[in-house]
């Protein structure tokens, strides 16, 4: 039952969370951040999102930002999502890869 609360929960972060990254860097031209995974700890205090950064070469920077900034996110989606959860959890986040790594098996195995 608790793995269930957990689901819907990290899928409601992940549709804040989207929409909070896609408001803020829209005034950035040529960027764009995806949240491409969220989990959430059993006891519902920690969120942790995988975010996907295009271009890549940026990733290090808007990184940067975000955890300097990371009280403001966590402060607007405490605003969205404060009828449907008691507690905000802890926000932390990392840079989702994969489809980095992808490319790169890729270019491999064209050689």
């Amino acid at each position: 039952m608790q793995e269930t609360r957990q689901n819907r929960i990290s899928r409601l972060l992940q549709k804040e969370l989207s929409l909070i990254f896609q408001s803020q860097t829209r005034m950035m031209r040529g960027v764009m951040v995806s949240v491409t995974r969220v989990k959430i700890s059993p006891d519902l205090s920690v969120c942790t999102a995988y975010l996907s950064i295009f271009p890549s070469e940026r990733g290090e920077e808007l990184m940067q930002n975000i955890q300097k900034n990371e009280k403001t996110i966590r402060y607007e989606l405490g605003t969205r999502v404060r009828n449907q959860l008691r507690i905000i959890p802890e926000l932390r986040f990392f840079i989702d890869d994969s489809l980095d790594y992808i490319e790169h098996i890729d270019e491999l195995l064209k050689k």
